[in-house]
């Protein structure tokens, strides 16, 4: 197996407790097909790295050379590129509210979860535990990944505004948070090309709309609210989004 240049073989590490719903605990084996750098599905299954966070599809980031770059995109090739298709195994006890199952999931001996945070394209989920926070103290040591650059974490990111942290490399640009917090526009992301549009009702509801549907031009979308861009509809509803009915 040729190994991802950015990612780092790493001893298995056990599993993370978050804010979930218990469930049986299960074993799933099989090729897994990628929606973003820690959500991906087995046959029917929709899976949840456990313990991390990775940028979010339609997150742009700043690389070591001052230039943006689609990051969340450049995660989930990276996670597929690791993987190459290989068949993988993954176990938890735990299912979110988003009908995932959280695991932790190996491709041989490698925990995959803490391979992403190693590599530098993704972070310890700190607001859930700190299994993988060694990782990620080496990974912005050697400034590989997102820690190249500049970028924002994807827990901000989802609820970014003004005030939103940048975080990075010690040579983070002065206008770095203007990079990364940039104005949509009606009909794609201005940044990845992007098409379908995650709006949220004011009722919370989480709805996508894709191109030719009745609401698509009228609908218009805040990232400060949370609002978001997504490349496909896998993205989507692997984000909580489901599809609009007209």
């Amino acid at each position: 197996m040729v190994i991802h240049p950015a990612l780092i073989p790493l001893l298995s590490i056990f599993l993370l407790a978050g804010p979930t719903i218990a469930a049986a605990a299960t074993t799933i084996t099989g090729v897994a097909r990628i929606s973003d750098g820690d959500t991906i599905s087995i046959e029917e299954t929709r899976i949840r790295l456990n313990g991390i966070d990775a940028p979010e599809t339609d997150q742009v980031c700043i690389d070591g050379t001052g230039e943006t770059y689609a990051c969340g995109i450049a995660a989930r090739d990276a996670l597929a590129e690791f993987l190459q298709g290989q068949s993988i195994t993954c176990s938890g006890d735990e299912i979110d509210r988003y009908d995932r199952r959280i695991m932790t999931c190996f491709v041989g001996d490698t925990d995959i979860n803490a391979a992403m945070v190693a590599g530098g394209w993704a972070l310890a989920f700190l607001r859930y535990a700190d299994i993988y926070v060694g990782e990620e103290q080496a990974a912005r040591a050697r400034q590989v990944g997102l820690w190249s650059g500049a970028f924002i974490a994807p827990w901000d990111w989802r609820h970014r505004g003004p005030q939103t942290e940048i975080l990075g490399s010690v040579s983070v640009p002065l206008n770095a948070q203007h990079h990364l917090l940039p104005q949509p526009v009606a009909s794609e992301s201005p940044t990845t090309g992007c098409q379908i549009k995650g709006n949220i009702s004011r009722d919370g509801t989480r709805i996508y709309h894709v191109p030719g549907q009745q609401d698509y031009d009228n609908t218009r979308i805040s990232v400060s609210n949370g609002e978001r861009w997504f490349c496909t509809e896998d993205e989507a509803q692997a984000a909580g989004w489901r599809r609009a009915r007209n």
